[in-house]
């Protein structure tokens, strides 16, 4: 029996998703009209509507009337925690940096971190710090823990200092196969550490909000621990099911 052929409109899907994960349609920048997409791919504009109904859905795009689609994130957030920094900046037509500080190894148990959860003690752990700058100026201070075993050989070239390839959530996605679907979040202030202080450019002790974000495979373990430290507010938007974070020049 002939194997049946996908259908159109998934087709078109894959290959504009294709697209977006190689940056041809950047963040803020429009996609061509329906009706070009549609010549394009020789389907139906209702064919291709379908494929852009899927990816706005699913966090990709923002369809505005009278504007067409515009790219909004190539990390759609399935928690406040996992909206890409990377991406809310590029969209606020701001600049967003990076800078590796160091990638560390520790043995279970070796570790003073009383933030990390209890799975994660008994794991051998990665952890790669990163200073996060917006128009070159320190923003965040970003410690993001892995279990080694998902994360074999990291090495600085792993982690890209601009575009859009810089955010961490595509980081391992993309060049480490990780995956995962939930996760949890605690925000809380908190007075600047020395070590902290000095790499933010202000002065310990200095007010500071403190994101915690543990994210979650399909069966309940553990992918990924983050520790964000950052200057000024927290501000996102809820859609539905999509959650987008918002810059707010602070």
């Amino acid at each position: 029996m002939e194997a049946r052929s996908e259908p159109k409109y998934k087709v078109a899907y894959g290959a504009l998703l294709s697209r977006l994960e190689s940056g041809r349609y950047p963040i803020g920048g429009r996609l061509p009209t329906e009706d070009e997409l549609a010549r394009s791919f020789d389907i139906s504009r209702v064919t291709i509507r379908r494929s852009l109904d899927m990816l706005v859905n699913e966090g990709f795009l923002e369809r505005r009337q009278g504007s067409g689609y515009t790219v909004v994130s190539l990390s759609p957030p399935s928690s406040m925690c996992l909206s890409s920094f990377t991406d809310a900046m590029l969209r606020a037509g701001r600049e967003p940096s990076s800078r590796l500080i160091r990638i560390s190894t520790f043995e279970a148990g070796s570790r003073q971190e009383p933030e990390l959860i209890g799975e994660l003690e008994a794991e051998r752990l990665t952890c790669v710090e990163r200073l996060r700058l917006v128009d070159g100026e320190p923003q965040m201070l970003v410690r993001t823990w892995v279990p080694a075993r998902l994360l074999p050989h990291a090495a600085p070239e792993d982690f890209p200092n601009s575009g859009h390839e810089q955010s961490i959530l595509r980081i391992l996605s993309q060049r480490f196969g990780l995956e995962w679907n939930a996760a949890c979040e605690d925000i809380s202030p908190a007075g600047a550490p020395e070590d902290v202080a000095t790499f933010l450019q202000i002065k310990p002790g200095t007010p500071l909000l403190v994101q915690a974000c543990t994210a979650f495979d399909e069966a309940g373990s553990v992918v990924f621990y983050e520790q964000v430290f950052r200057i000024g507010k927290v501000s996102f938007n809820l859609s539905g099911a999509s959650r987008q974070a918002r810059w707010n020049g602070e």
